[in-house]
């Protein structure tokens, strides 16, 4: 049931993200210059690892510029980009799970859960990837309730 509701609470989530206006989806991501990822392509991530994308093969959905480094990331996107954008606009993992707090975060250092893509703060010798694997069990089911409260 627990994981019924959850389920449910992370779908209505999503549905209400991609409803919103382009503008207001945007202001909720992680993004510079209105480009996600710091400009890797968020395909690679499910391939090979993280790529830096390249402007000419950028695409912009609800609002988010996204690059690709290639034409043929580009399409598979544009045809399901729910399936490939980050998880919590972008953010650290860890920080919305346990704090509620929006965290820059280090592109390279990522994890993909449920074939999602979730991304980790990285710098000054503290990776939060390790946090979140010793207890993603729980951060990922705040992280998800506090996230649909933030896009509400």
């Amino acid at each position: 049931m627990k994981k019924t509701l959850v389920l449910c609470l992370v779908l209505c989530a999503g549905h209400y993200l991609y409803a919103q206006s382009p503008a207001v989806r945007a202001k909720h991501f992680n993004l510079k210059k209105k480009m996600a990822l710091q400009g890797y392509d968020p395909v690679s991530y499910f391939k090979n690892g993280p790529k830096k994308g390249l402007e000419q093969h950028q695409y912009t959905h609800g609002g988010v510029v996204y690059y690709f480094a290639n034409p043929q990331n580009r399409e598979e996107f544009s045809k399901a980009p729910e399936q490939y954008e980050p998880q919590y606009g972008g953010w650290c993992a860890y920080a919305i799970g346990a704090t509620g707090d929006k965290v820059k975060i280090d592109p390279e250092t990522y994890k993909i859960v449920d074939n999602k893509l979730f991304l980790f703060y990285n710098f000054r010798g503290h990776n939060t990837l390790p946090e979140w694997n010793k207890d993603e069990e729980n951060l990922k089911p705040a992280a998800d309730r506090y996230w649909s409260e933030v896009v509400q």
